[in-house]
C-alpha cells in the first residue's frame, strides 16, 4: 500500500502504456476544464444583471405611468368638485331669485304694519330659509353711490352731501356670497352744481367776520 506524499499536486490519470504526448495531452485538457468553468459563471452573471436592468427600467416606466395617472385622477376630481359647487350655486341663485318678488312684498307688509298673525309667522320662516341659503340683503340710505351694486331710479341735488349718495333705498339689493343677484335701486342726490368746499382763505375770513373782523394794532 503506497502513501501519498504531501505537498505534491495531483496529477491526471495516464493510461499505462502512454506516451509522453499523451500525458501532456491529459495535463492540458484539465487545465482548459478549469478555465472554462469561470468563463460559463461570469457570462452567467452577465445575463442576470441585464435582465436586472430591465426589470428595473419597466419598473420605473410603470411607476411614472401610476404617478400620472395618479395626477389625472386628481384634477378630474377637483374638476367635478368645481363643477358640482359651481352647479349648485347657480341653482340656489336661480331658486333665491323666483323669491325675490314674494320678499319684497314682505318687506312692503312690514313697512305698513301689515306683518301680523300667521302671516308673519310664514313670513319670517321663509326670510330665515333664504338666509341660510346664503342671502343677504344691502342697501342703506347715507351710503355712497356704487354703480355696481346700486341702480339709481331717481337723481336730485342736495346741499348737504359732498358726493354722490344713496339718500333713499326704492327697493333693497340682494347677493350671494359676493356674487349679486340684484342691485339696490335707489335714489341719489349729488352736490350741488358750483358748489366748492371754502378754501383756506375763505375759512379765514369767515373766522374774522364772526369774531368782528381782523385785530387793529
Amino acid at each position: 500500500m503506497t502513501e501519498e506524499t504531501p505537498g505534491f499536486e495531483e496529477k491526471p490519470d495516464v493510461p499505462s502504456g502512454a506516451t509522453p504526448d499523451d500525458a501532456a495531452e491529459a495535463v492540458d485538457s484539465s487545465e482548459q476544464e478549469e478555465k472554462t468553468a469561470p468563463a460559463g459563471d461570469a457570462a452567467r452573471i452577465t445575463g442576470l444583471t441585464a435582465e436586472l436592468d430591465q426589470v428595473r427600467t419597466a419598473l420605473t416606466e410603470r411607476t411614472g405611468d401610476l404617478q400620472r395617472l395618479q395626477a389625472e385622477y386628481q384634477n378630474y376630481r377637483r374638476r367635478v368638485e368645481r363643477d358640482r359647487v359651481a352647479v349648485k350655486e347657480v341653482a340656489t341663485a336661480t331658486l333665491l331669485t323666483e323669491l325675490l318678488p314674494v320678499l319684497d312684498d314682505i318687506g312692503r307688509a312690514r313697512e305698513h304694519g301689515e306683518l301680523v298673525g300667521g302671516f308673519k309667522s310664514v313670513a319670517e320662516s321663509l326670510e330665515t330659509a333664504a338666509a341660510k341659503m346664503g342671502l343677504q340683503q344691502f342697501g342703506k340710505e347715507g351710503e355712497p353711490f356704487d354703480p355696481t351694486i346700486h341702480e339709481a331710479l331717481m337723481h336730485s341735488y342736495a346741499p348737504d352731501v359732498t358726493e354722490t349718495t344713496c339718500v333713499a333705498v326704492l327697493q333693497p339689493g340682494y347677493r350671494i356670497g359676493e356674487r349679486t343677484i340684484r342691485p339696490a335701486r335707489v335714489a341719489v342726490a349729488e352736490p350741488q352744481p358750483g358748489a366748492a368746499p371754502a378754501s383756506g382763505k375763505d375759512e379765514a375770513a369767515a373766522k374774522d367776520e364772526e369774531s368782528g373782523g381782523p385785530d387793529e394794532g
